[in-house]
């Protein structure tokens, strides 16, 4: 069980947690059923494929990604989105520089492991 995140966050108030390979993320707000996090792309990082156990819907914030999703890819700019369905491999490369906004169900408690809760 996760404690949830505070009623308000701000983002200038949130650290920036560096990946690596240049791809940085803040957590915006948690609660047990559900997670939403900013993720910031350097041109040409990479989301490696993987799968996971929760739901995911992620919204290009800006900059231009290739994402596939088991099997399918299509190329994503500013006001797109995707839905990896739980337990199908998924991955990105960024094409652009640019930020995507990923929500998780449930909560990715692997994500809070760096966050005060």
């Amino acid at each position: 069980m996760v404690n949830p995140s505070p009623t308000f966050t701000f983002g200038n108030e949130i650290a920036l947690e560096d990946l690596g390979n240049g791809i940085s993320r803040k957590i915006l707000a948690y609660e047990n059923s559900l997670l939403l996090a900013q993720v910031w792309f350097e041109s040409g990082s990479e989301g490696y494929a993987h799968s996971h156990p929760h739901a995911q819907i992620t919204t290009v914030v800006s900059g231009s990604f290739q994402v596939t999703i088991d099997g399918e890819t299509a190329v994503l700019n500013a006001g797109d989105s995707f839905y990896a369905v739980p337990n199908k491999v998924h991955g990105m490369t960024c094409l652009e520089a640019g930020s995507v906004i990923d929500s998780f169900s449930p909560v990715r408690e692997d994500f809070l492991v760096n966050t005060k809760q």
